[in-house]
């Protein structure tokens, strides 16, 4: 699944279907397929801002796509999310993908990965706040002290 997460795509397969892509966008409107292939490929960059891109053209195509490929949508939604530290996001996605289909290995797979980095965000975010408290407790007590001499 890490392997999954850590896959780019090419520089010249991203200009193939961004060319597909704004090639029917000017004819009146992309087809749901290459719609998909190009957010599929924004979703594998290493730039944030086309992760961003690719999340916003599959959140498109769970409303307005095809209802059968859904599930497709829901999926690399979920690895986007989990790609930009959006776990939660991800988690919820991921969650409507095994509502439909609860016995896919690498659904749960993905699911067991997001909640392991929710937990250690969690974790961080306790370690952080219990550190920022220690600081301020060690200055407030030097102010108490400064303040008495």
């Amino acid at each position: 699944m890490e392997a999954l997460l850590d896959e780019t795509a090419p520089a010249d397969e991203l200009k193939k279907f961004e060319k597909a892509y704004y090639d029917e966008m000017n004819k009146g409107g992309a087809a749901n397929q290459t719609r998909f292939n190009y957010a599929w490929c924004l979703i594998r960059s290493k730039y944030r801002a086309d992760i961003h891109r690719g999340i916003m053209l599959l959140e498109d195509l769970c409303s307005t796509g095809d209802s059968d490929a859904r599930r497709d949508y829901l999926f690399y939604l979920a690895i986007a999310n989990t790609k930009i530290h959006e776990y939660q996001r991800a988690h919820d996605c991921i969650k409507k993908f095994l509502s439909v289909e609860p016995n896919n290995r690498q659904a749960q797979d993905l699911e067991k990965l997001i909640k392991d980095r929710l937990t250690k965000e969690g974790l961080k975010g306790l370690a952080i706040a219990g550190g920022a408290a220690i600081a301020l407790g060690g200055l407030v007590g030097l102010g108490m002290a400064l303040a008495k001499k």
